[in-house]
């Protein structure tokens, strides 16, 4: 492997977040009954025309803009030609020689804290096919069109990432920047980013680009970065052994970890792209673009570098909690309640970030709201509980017993501050540990701090978790040093 270098570029579907399809009125929301949401244009019915949607010009415009793309004053549609059975017009809708998004950049930021640039080659506009379905039918396919027609733009990289967690790192940082322009909902379980990974290995040192295969269609994270690396394995394994890589389109599937042929990979003319007759060039004008460019909200890259300076965060916790505009609301919704952003990013990015991936939930369908959470670390700041006794409250809420305040009352979970009452618990855990006690009077300085923990746990044990555990320790240390 170390002899080999990964070169690796994406082509990403962006489903666009607007209210009906791209070329018809018909709408795009998901979960209705099959072609329940198919017009007469989306079925491709002899003497029906397209009428372009043109909030889905502005979110392809705004997506331009927020890269640093040049945005095209002219583009135009150009129908690509094949066949499929949820095609129902024998062509797709597209654009290839004049997209409407030229050449732009995405800066990453890698795990070890270093960047990359990753250039983007161009975005264009363009029609999402229908779906086949092939489970429910026995031996036949049924064919959904609810999806022909949602409107998309593909964004085209350059061959520019060297090993899949750079990529896994893009699309998660495209992820990131869709969402927060408010341009795509992100919900890549439902498709709306798919992705495509163009992979070749080449020798080090060599300048010249290896023979490349294409991976269709995957739509999580883990799962392109597991494909990557098999894709990158396979190619390797068939050079050493004096092959040649066959140029094609693969599959992967992630639950099986199987990679498969699907077909020779086709080049442009192999699907006869010409104008479309229907649609006229999309024309834009500056003012148009200066608007759209001032309607845009709070970038990631802007959010991150607020966050270190507003909150204090370190680069790392403020790139993890700027990366996804729902955990970033969250996070500063618990900062401001709680008055602690350094406590808000430790439990969102520790206790909360850990039970949702246990449970496979995202921030939006977390059981802990934003208030509960900050009436949590407002109880620990205040020395009403310990952060052990924290966990336990965190846990009755997260099952939904109540905010934190109301589970501390019905558990009786409140900490013993009360200095009279923790020094008689003091005094009874010396009387009863006499031996332990003139040993640790006895010790080194090394040995003694080994020691401490016996007599802080039986404390512990005796409050049953309740008791403070400043005032604890300040006791005790005081009854063995006397």
């Amino acid at each position: 492997m170390s002899a080999w270098e990964t070169v690796i570029g994406l082509e990403i579907h962006v489903q666009l977040a607007t209210k009906t399809k791209i070329f018809s009125s018909a709408s795009t929301a998901v979960g209705a009954e099959p072609n329940s949401h198919a017009s007469l244009v989306d079925l491709a019915m002899p003497g029906t025309l397209p009428v372009l949607n043109r909030e889905a010009v502005n979110m392809a415009v705004k997506f331009g803009l927020a890269v640093g793309a040049e945005i095209n004053r002219r583009s135009a549609f150009e129908r690509k030609n094949y066949f499929y059975p949820d095609l129902p017009k024998g062509y797709q809708t597209t654009q290839l020689a004049e997209p409407i998004v030229g050449t732009g950049n995405i800066e990453l930021i890698l795990d070890d804290g270093s960047r990359k640039t990753v250039r983007i080659h161009h975005a264009h506009l363009e029609e999402d096919a229908g779906k086949s379905l092939h489970e429910d039918f026995h031996g036949m396919t049924g064919i959904d069109l609810n999806r022909a027609g949602t409107p998309l733009i593909e964004v085209v990289t350059e061959p520019d990432m060297r090993s899949a967690e750079e990529a896994v790192a893009f699309a998660r940082t495209l992820h990131s920047l869709v969402t927060a322009i408010g341009i795509c909902d992100g919900e890549m379980s439902q498709g709306s980013l798919r992705f495509d990974v163009n992979v070749s290995v080449r020798r080090k040192g060599e300048e010249k680009l290896g023979t490349r295969t294409e991976t269709k269609n995957l739509n999580s994270f883990r799962f392109m970065e597991m494909a990557i690396k098999k894709e990158v394995e396979r190619q390797i394994d068939i050079l050493e052994d004096g092959g040649s890589i066959t140029q094609e389109t693969r599959l992967f599937n992630g639950d099986t970890g199987v990679s498969r042929s699907m077909r020779s990979k086709e080049d442009a003319n192999d699907y006869r792209y010409f104008p479309c007759p229907d649609l006229l060039p999309v024309m834009l004008s500056e003012e148009q673009i200066i608007e759209l460019k001032n309607s845009l909200p709070e970038l990631p890259a802007q959010r991150l570098g607020r966050f270190v300076e507003q909150y204090g965060l370190s680069d790392y916790d403020a790139r993890i909690l700027s990366s996804d505009l729902a955990t970033s609301d969250y996070f500063e919704a618990v900062a401001e309640r709680s008055d602690d952003a350094k406590l808000a990013a430790n439990w969102i990015m520790g206790e909360l970030t850990a039970r949702l991936n246990a449970e496979e939930r995202s921030i939006k369908e977390c059981p802990m709201s934003a208030s509960h959470l900050a009436e949590l670390i407002a109880r620990l700041k205040d020395n009403t509980i310990s952060s052990k006794i924290a966990k336990q409250v965190f846990e009755a809420c997260w099952n939904g017993e109540g905010s934190p305040d109301q589970v501390i009352e019905a558990r009786g979970l409140k900490q013993v501050s009360d200095s009279g009452e923790l020094q008689k618990m003091v005094d009874k855990i010396i009387a009863e540990n006499t031996t332990q006690a003139e040993a640790y009077r006895a010790a080194d300085e090394a040995k003694r701090k080994k020691m401490f923990g016996f007599f802080v746990g039986q404390a512990m044990k005796a409050s049953q978790g309740k008791a403070n555990p400043q005032q604890i320790n300040e006791l005790l240390m005081k009854a063995l040093e006397g």
